[in-house]
Protein backbone atom coordinates (compact mmCIF):
# COMPACT_ATOMS: atom_id res chain seq x y z
CA UNK A 1 0.00 0.00 0.00
CA UNK A 2 1.24 3.06 -1.30
CA UNK A 3 1.94 5.57 1.73
CA UNK A 4 2.02 9.63 0.47
CA UNK A 5 4.56 11.93 2.22
CA UNK A 6 3.61 14.35 4.74
CA UNK A 7 5.32 17.13 2.47
CA UNK A 8 3.65 15.96 -0.96
CA UNK A 9 -0.12 16.19 0.83
CA UNK A 10 0.19 18.86 3.00
CA UNK A 11 -2.31 19.62 5.36
CA UNK A 12 -3.32 22.50 7.49
CA UNK A 13 -3.51 22.68 11.49
CA UNK A 14 -7.25 22.16 11.11
CA UNK A 15 -6.81 18.83 9.10
CA UNK A 16 -7.72 20.37 5.69
CA UNK A 17 -5.70 20.27 2.79
CA UNK A 18 -3.58 23.05 1.72
CA UNK A 19 -4.12 25.55 -0.68
CA UNK A 20 -8.35 24.96 -0.85
CA UNK A 21 -9.01 24.73 2.80
CA UNK A 22 -11.15 21.83 2.49
CA UNK A 23 -11.93 18.96 4.90
CA UNK A 24 -12.64 15.65 3.15
CA UNK A 25 -16.61 15.21 2.50
CA UNK A 26 -17.08 19.09 2.07
CA UNK A 27 -17.20 18.59 -2.01
CA UNK A 28 -19.48 17.00 -3.61
CA UNK A 29 -18.73 14.22 -6.25
CA UNK A 30 -20.53 16.54 -9.21
CA UNK A 31 -18.07 19.58 -9.56
CA UNK A 32 -18.29 23.21 -11.15
CA UNK A 33 -15.13 24.83 -12.07
CA UNK A 34 -14.98 28.52 -12.77
CA UNK A 35 -12.49 30.90 -13.27
CA UNK A 36 -13.34 34.16 -11.08
CA UNK A 37 -14.15 33.31 -7.25
CA UNK A 38 -17.13 36.35 -7.74
CA UNK A 39 -18.93 33.84 -10.50
CA UNK A 40 -19.12 31.24 -7.65
CA UNK A 41 -22.49 32.90 -5.93
CA UNK A 42 -23.80 32.85 -9.43
CA UNK A 43 -23.64 29.13 -9.61
CA UNK A 44 -24.74 28.51 -6.61
CA UNK A 45 -27.33 31.25 -6.06
CA UNK A 46 -29.45 28.67 -8.06
CA UNK A 47 -28.58 25.94 -5.61
CA UNK A 48 -31.80 24.86 -3.35
CA UNK A 49 -29.73 24.89 -0.21
CA UNK A 50 -25.97 26.06 0.59
CA UNK A 51 -24.21 24.00 3.10
CA UNK A 52 -20.36 24.91 2.70
CA UNK A 53 -18.64 28.25 2.04
CA UNK A 54 -14.99 28.54 1.85
CA UNK A 55 -12.69 31.18 0.90
CA UNK A 56 -8.54 31.23 0.67
CA UNK A 57 -6.78 32.85 -1.83
CA UNK A 58 -8.27 33.07 -4.56
CA UNK A 59 -10.26 29.36 -4.39
CA UNK A 60 -13.84 29.81 -3.39
CA UNK A 61 -16.03 26.90 -2.34
CA UNK A 62 -19.99 26.54 -2.31
CA UNK A 63 -21.62 23.19 -1.75
CA UNK A 64 -25.01 22.79 -1.73
CA UNK A 65 -28.32 20.64 -3.10
CA UNK A 66 -29.98 21.24 -6.37
CA UNK A 67 -33.21 18.98 -6.87
CA UNK A 68 -31.77 16.59 -4.45
CA UNK A 69 -27.90 16.08 -6.14
CA UNK A 70 -25.53 17.63 -4.13
CA UNK A 71 -22.93 19.76 -6.12
CA UNK A 72 -19.76 22.11 -5.69
CA UNK A 73 -18.65 25.04 -7.30
CA UNK A 74 -15.29 25.77 -7.20
CA UNK A 75 -12.93 29.07 -8.34
CA UNK A 76 -9.50 28.41 -9.76
CA UNK A 77 -8.57 31.19 -10.64
CA UNK A 78 -6.45 31.55 -14.01
CA UNK A 79 -4.29 29.11 -15.84
CA UNK A 80 -3.74 25.23 -15.68
CA UNK A 81 -0.89 25.89 -12.89
CA UNK A 82 -4.07 26.42 -10.55
CA UNK A 83 -5.70 23.79 -12.40
CA UNK A 84 -2.43 21.34 -11.10
CA UNK A 85 -3.65 22.57 -7.56
CA UNK A 86 -7.54 22.18 -7.74
CA UNK A 87 -7.64 19.02 -9.30
CA UNK A 88 -5.15 17.47 -7.16
CA UNK A 89 -6.42 19.03 -3.73
CA UNK A 90 -9.85 17.79 -4.68
CA UNK A 91 -9.36 13.96 -5.64
CA UNK A 92 -6.92 13.64 -2.82
CA UNK A 93 -10.42 14.54 -0.43
CA UNK A 94 -11.69 11.60 -2.15
CA UNK A 95 -8.85 9.69 -2.43
CA UNK A 96 -6.63 9.39 0.16
CA UNK A 97 -6.67 8.76 3.92
CA UNK A 98 -5.00 12.21 5.65
CA UNK A 99 -5.12 10.12 8.86
CA UNK A 100 -3.12 7.13 7.15
CA UNK A 101 -1.66 9.10 4.12
CA UNK A 102 -2.38 6.13 2.49
CA UNK A 103 -4.52 5.88 -1.00
CA UNK A 104 -7.66 4.66 -0.26
CA UNK A 105 -8.80 0.52 -2.21
CA UNK A 106 -12.14 1.94 -3.32
CA UNK A 107 -11.62 5.24 -5.31
CA UNK A 108 -14.45 7.79 -6.53
CA UNK A 109 -14.48 9.07 -9.27
CA UNK A 110 -15.96 12.57 -9.79
CA UNK A 111 -17.45 14.63 -12.18
CA UNK A 112 -16.28 17.92 -13.35
CA UNK A 113 -18.05 20.50 -15.33
CA UNK A 114 -15.59 23.67 -16.26
CA UNK A 115 -17.84 26.88 -17.03
CA UNK A 116 -15.84 29.30 -18.56
CA UNK A 117 -14.91 32.01 -21.26
CA UNK A 118 -12.98 31.62 -24.15
CA UNK A 119 -12.42 33.46 -27.84
CA UNK A 120 -13.32 32.08 -31.35
CA UNK A 121 -10.74 31.76 -33.66
CA UNK A 122 -13.72 30.87 -36.35
CA UNK A 123 -15.41 33.79 -38.14
CA UNK A 124 -18.98 31.98 -38.34
CA UNK A 125 -19.11 30.91 -34.65
CA UNK A 126 -21.15 33.52 -33.14
CA UNK A 127 -20.79 36.21 -30.08
CA UNK A 128 -22.40 34.59 -27.27
CA UNK A 129 -23.14 31.14 -27.86
CA UNK A 130 -21.31 28.08 -26.14
CA UNK A 131 -18.75 25.84 -27.19
CA UNK A 132 -18.04 22.48 -25.65
CA UNK A 133 -14.93 21.34 -26.23
CA UNK A 134 -14.49 18.09 -27.82
CA UNK A 135 -10.83 18.07 -27.51
CA UNK A 136 -8.31 20.41 -26.23
CA UNK A 137 -4.58 21.02 -27.30
CA UNK A 138 -2.46 22.42 -24.42
CA UNK A 139 0.22 24.53 -25.55
CA UNK A 140 0.89 25.33 -21.63
CA UNK A 141 3.74 23.74 -19.52
CA UNK A 142 1.38 21.30 -17.18
CA UNK A 143 1.55 18.63 -19.67
CA UNK A 144 5.44 17.95 -19.97
CA UNK A 145 5.11 16.63 -16.29
CA UNK A 146 2.78 14.25 -16.30
CA UNK A 147 2.57 11.08 -18.86
CA UNK A 148 0.56 11.84 -22.13
CA UNK A 149 -2.90 10.19 -21.90
CA UNK A 150 -2.24 10.67 -25.38
CA UNK A 151 -3.07 7.48 -28.49
CA UNK A 152 -0.66 6.76 -31.41
CA UNK A 153 -2.71 9.10 -33.67
CA UNK A 154 -2.71 11.56 -31.26
CA UNK A 155 0.77 11.82 -30.44
CA UNK A 156 1.50 11.73 -34.67
CA UNK A 157 -1.04 14.60 -34.75
CA UNK A 158 0.98 16.64 -32.11
CA UNK A 159 3.87 15.76 -33.94
CA UNK A 160 2.73 17.56 -36.67
CA UNK A 161 1.58 20.55 -34.99
CA UNK A 162 4.43 21.25 -33.27
CA UNK A 163 6.62 20.91 -36.88
CA UNK A 164 4.58 23.28 -38.34
CA UNK A 165 5.29 25.51 -35.34
CA UNK A 166 8.72 25.27 -34.77
CA UNK A 167 9.13 25.42 -38.71
CA UNK A 168 7.30 28.76 -38.75
CA UNK A 169 8.47 30.17 -35.64
CA UNK A 170 11.20 28.06 -34.03
CA UNK A 171 8.65 27.33 -30.52
CA UNK A 172 9.81 24.43 -29.30
CA UNK A 173 7.03 23.46 -26.48
CA UNK A 174 5.40 20.38 -27.76
CA UNK A 175 1.31 19.98 -27.34
CA UNK A 176 -0.60 17.98 -25.59
CA UNK A 177 -3.91 16.92 -26.75
CA UNK A 178 -6.63 15.77 -24.39
CA UNK A 179 -10.47 14.99 -24.70
CA UNK A 180 -13.83 15.81 -22.68
CA UNK A 181 -15.50 12.81 -21.52
CA UNK A 182 -18.17 11.55 -24.13
CA UNK A 183 -20.51 10.27 -21.75
CA UNK A 184 -20.33 14.47 -20.55
CA UNK A 185 -20.37 15.52 -24.08
CA UNK A 186 -23.37 12.97 -24.40
CA UNK A 187 -26.19 14.76 -21.91
CA UNK A 188 -25.67 18.40 -23.89
CA UNK A 189 -28.22 19.91 -25.70
CA UNK A 190 -27.88 20.82 -28.99
CA UNK A 191 -27.43 24.48 -28.27
CA UNK A 192 -23.97 23.65 -27.30
CA UNK A 193 -21.29 23.90 -29.93
CA UNK A 194 -18.80 20.64 -30.13
CA UNK A 195 -15.26 21.98 -30.64
CA UNK A 196 -11.29 21.70 -30.47
CA UNK A 197 -10.27 24.17 -28.24
CA UNK A 198 -6.57 25.44 -27.95
CA UNK A 199 -5.16 25.93 -23.88
CA UNK A 200 -2.71 28.40 -23.71
CA UNK A 201 -0.26 29.77 -20.52
CA UNK A 202 -1.38 32.93 -21.11
CA UNK A 203 -3.41 35.49 -22.19
CA UNK A 204 -1.05 38.44 -24.68
CA UNK A 205 1.86 36.94 -26.70
CA UNK A 206 0.60 33.53 -26.04
CA UNK A 207 -3.16 34.14 -27.54
CA UNK A 208 -1.53 36.91 -30.43
CA UNK A 209 -2.16 39.76 -28.33
CA UNK A 210 0.34 42.60 -28.37
CA UNK A 211 -0.06 45.70 -26.42
CA UNK A 212 3.35 47.53 -25.41
CA UNK A 213 5.44 43.82 -25.42
CA UNK A 214 6.33 42.81 -28.49
CA UNK A 215 5.77 38.79 -29.71
CA UNK A 216 9.37 37.05 -30.53
CA UNK A 217 7.18 35.27 -33.20
CA UNK A 218 6.51 37.16 -36.43
CA UNK A 219 3.62 34.38 -37.22
CA UNK A 220 -0.05 35.23 -36.68
CA UNK A 221 -0.57 33.07 -34.31
CA UNK A 222 -4.45 33.63 -34.45
CA UNK A 223 -4.72 32.71 -38.07
CA UNK A 224 -2.09 29.59 -37.95
CA UNK A 225 -4.59 27.70 -35.51
CA UNK A 226 -7.35 29.47 -37.44
CA UNK A 227 -6.50 27.07 -40.19
CA UNK A 228 -5.79 23.62 -37.91
CA UNK A 229 -7.83 21.22 -37.63
CA UNK A 230 -8.43 17.42 -35.59
CA UNK A 231 -10.56 14.54 -36.74
CA UNK A 232 -11.95 16.92 -39.28
CA UNK A 233 -12.54 19.52 -37.05
CA UNK A 234 -11.38 23.04 -36.89
CA UNK A 235 -9.90 24.58 -34.15
CA UNK A 236 -12.95 26.66 -32.68
CA UNK A 237 -11.57 28.79 -29.61
CA UNK A 238 -8.43 29.66 -27.64
CA UNK A 239 -8.26 29.64 -23.27
CA UNK A 240 -6.31 28.82 -20.41
CA UNK A 241 -7.02 25.86 -18.56
CA UNK A 242 -9.20 23.18 -20.49
CA UNK A 243 -6.26 20.87 -21.97
CA UNK A 244 -5.48 20.15 -18.23
CA UNK A 245 -8.88 19.76 -16.89
CA UNK A 246 -8.99 16.87 -19.54
CA UNK A 247 -5.16 15.76 -18.63
CA UNK A 248 -5.66 15.40 -14.91
CA UNK A 249 -9.29 14.18 -15.16
CA UNK A 250 -8.15 11.29 -17.22
CA UNK A 251 -5.15 10.30 -15.36
CA UNK A 252 -6.86 10.55 -11.91
CA UNK A 253 -10.36 8.61 -13.57
CA UNK A 254 -13.00 11.05 -13.17
CA UNK A 255 -14.93 12.66 -16.03
CA UNK A 256 -14.27 16.13 -17.69
CA UNK A 257 -15.98 18.75 -19.35
CA UNK A 258 -15.36 22.44 -20.42
CA UNK A 259 -17.70 24.53 -21.59
CA UNK A 260 -17.34 27.74 -22.75
CA UNK A 261 -18.99 31.05 -23.43
CA UNK A 262 -17.75 32.85 -26.68
CA UNK A 263 -17.39 36.59 -25.48
CA UNK A 264 -14.91 37.39 -28.17
CA UNK A 265 -14.14 36.75 -31.59
CA UNK A 266 -10.41 36.88 -32.65
CA UNK A 267 -11.22 37.24 -36.66
CA UNK A 268 -14.16 39.39 -37.07
CA UNK A 269 -12.57 41.46 -33.90
CA UNK A 270 -16.05 42.01 -32.38
CA UNK A 271 -17.33 41.45 -28.09
CA UNK A 272 -19.81 40.25 -26.84
CA UNK A 273 -22.23 43.72 -25.73
CA UNK A 274 -23.38 41.91 -22.49
CA UNK A 275 -21.05 39.07 -21.44
CA UNK A 276 -22.70 38.91 -17.78
CA UNK A 277 -26.10 37.68 -19.69
CA UNK A 278 -24.68 35.36 -21.90
CA UNK A 279 -22.61 33.89 -18.96
CA UNK A 280 -25.93 33.83 -16.35
CA UNK A 281 -27.94 32.34 -19.07
CA UNK A 282 -25.49 29.51 -20.01
CA UNK A 283 -24.78 28.50 -16.13
CA UNK A 284 -28.74 28.40 -15.81
CA UNK A 285 -28.59 25.85 -18.76
CA UNK A 286 -25.45 24.10 -17.63
CA UNK A 287 -27.16 23.36 -14.16
CA UNK A 288 -30.41 22.25 -15.65
CA UNK A 289 -28.39 19.69 -18.09
CA UNK A 290 -26.03 18.40 -15.37
CA UNK A 291 -28.63 18.68 -12.01
CA UNK A 292 -32.04 16.96 -13.42
CA UNK A 293 -34.19 16.32 -10.68
CA UNK A 294 -33.94 12.68 -9.06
Amino acid sequence: MKTIKKTELILNADGSIYHLHALPGEIAETIFLVGDPERVPFVSKHFDTIEIKKQNREFEIHTGIKNGIRASVISTGIGTDNIDIVLNEIDALFNIDFKTYHIKDNLTALKFIRIGTSGAIQPNLPIDSWVASEHAFGFDALGGYYPTTENKNCIDVTNALLYKLSTLTGMENRPYLSSASPQLLAQLPASFIHGVTVTMPGFYAPQGRVLRAQTRYSLDLVSFLNAQEYCEKLFTNIEMETAGIYLLASLLGHEAISLSAILANRITDEFSANPEKTIQLGIEEILDCFLKPL
